[in-house]
């Protein structure tokens, strides 16, 4: 996400830090790295070039040049300005109706029909009860496919299959709702692969029908400044309130986000991040500046955390490590919980500094072994996960064959976990002896 960027961004600053005193031509300089920086990043050429002038005007005053250290204070310039252009604060829904509707529009292929799915899912575990409403009536497989979503997400979907007429799948699904208790309907409705008046009349007549709290316009991040000018004209037609950035995984550029809000007005609400349901995120400007600028977003890593791990687990498993009483079934467990987290490339990458550490770690090997150590645990009977000592040769070769490793790799695999617990052992052994030393050491302060 954002690589390019942030690579040739860090390049300027780079320069910056390394100086000792700050010239107002060496604010110029850096900031013409950071404006071709931008635009190579595809971002819109008025809105680089406002951006720029913004943040001369702001760094090149005497309170910044003649800083203790001016060079960061330019640097948090840049960081303020990126926010304000991002859209300063996070704009959340409105889902004040009841029930509350939601329109989800845009062109063929923006990912309209998995953002609607992860919305849905998004506002579930917000405590909503929201409805799929399957509103595009010439790509069949639409239909199909937000059901199959909504199927493996458990979320209920209104599908009217041979439907024809929008506004009457429309207002069957406002019945549906009410009559099911849905108090949030998601309307996945037809896209173009460009924008055609017929379209853009139907959508407003749906509009005009629903009266929706949210217009939202899903777009692909990677096709930049098109994205904006297909932003500009939905907008004009139907007076949008936000977008949902897809794709933004696959960015390396940003042109999109960064342009978005200063072209339209209008704040990016959600990005999607990935293929899995969870990789669907609320935007938050400060963060993603932080992501912009190399800092890492240590809040969203922290969120993602706190998501997946469940606390009454955890407490568990350090009571185990403590104890020395870890398995293979317990190691299972954190291996699937790391999973939820997300792949290793997008965790890294919400650290500060770890776009620069992923340049030179080899991620995707680390993740295939994480998988081949998966399968072989999943080969073992529960028996053998808590009692290791048991697996012998044959029971080794028949673990081996059905997860598709060799034995020797299962070996060193057995071998590095048995190390791991005798480490932990005597880590346990350590806090205790600590803590008769703490017990002792505090009788004796008693007796003073």
């Amino acid at each position: 996400m954002f690589d390019s960027l942030t690579g040739k961004l860090q390049n300027a600053f780079r320069n910056l830090r390394g100086l000792g005193k700050i010239s107002e031509a060496n604010v110029t300089d850096a900031l013409r790295e950071v404006r071709m920086a931008l635009l190579e990043a595809d971002v819109n050429f008025k809105v680089a070039r406002d951006f720029i002038e913004r943040v001369k005007a702001k760094s090149v005053g005497a309170e910044v040049i003649q800083s203790i250290q001016p060079g960061q204070q330019i640097i948090k310039v840049i960081h303020d300005e990126l926010v304000e252009l991002l859209g300063s604060s996070n704009a959340g829904l409105n889902v004040g109706g009841n029930p509350a509707c939601i329109l989800m529009i845009g062109l063929h292929g923006s990912g309209k029909t998995t953002s609607s799915a992860k919305l849905a899912r998004l506002l579930e575990k917000q405590g909503r009860q929201p409805l799929l409403v399957a509103a595009d009536i010439y790509r069949p497989a639409a239909m199909d496919q937000l059901a199959s979503l909504g199927q493996k997400l458990g979320l209920p979907v209104f599908v009217k299959h041979g439907g024809k007429d929008v506004l009457e799948i429309a207002r069957e699904a406002l019945d549906a709702a009410r009559a099911t208790q849905r108090n949030t309907l998601i309307f996945d409705t037809a896209g173009r692969l460009q924008i055609d008046e017929p379209l853009v009349q139907e959508l407003v007549r749906l509009r005009d029908l629903v009266q929706p709290q949210e217009i939202l316009l899903v777009l692909d991040a990677a096709t930049g400044q098109e994205a904006v000018n297909v932003a500009t004209h939905f907008d004009q037609a139907l007076a949008i309130t936000g977008a949902i950035l897809t794709k933004l995984d696959g960015d390396a550029r940003g042109g999109a986000a960064l342009s978005l809000k200063a072209v339209t007005g209008k704040p990016i609400k959600f990005v999607g991040v990935g293929e899995k349901s969870e990789d669907f995120e609320p935007f938050h400007p400060e963060r993603m500046a932080q992501r912009i600028l190399g800092m890492g977003d240590v809040v969203t890593l922290v969120e993602k955390a706190a998501e997946a791990v469940d606390l009454d687990d955890a407490k568990r498993l350090e009571q185990k490590l403590r104890k020395g009483q870890f398995t293979l079934e317990d190691f299972l467990e954190q291996l699937r919980q790391m999973k939820k987290l997300g792949s290793l490339e997008s965790l890294v990458g919400l650290l500060p500094g770890g776009g620069e550490a992923l340049k030179h770690a080899d991620l995707g090997k680390s993740e295939k072994e994480m998988k081949r150590m998966e399968a072989m645990i999943c080969g073992m009977t529960p028996q053998e996960r808590r009692n290791p000592h048991i697996l012998n040769a044959r029971r080794r070769q028949r673990i081996a064959k059905g997860s598709g490793v060799s034995v020797t790799e299962l070996n060193t695999m057995l071998n590095k976990f048995a190390g791991m617990q005798q480490m932990m052992k005597k880590m346990g052994k350590f806090q205790k002896m600590m803590a008769r030393m703490g017990g002792g050491a505090a009788g004796l302060l008693g007796r003073r």
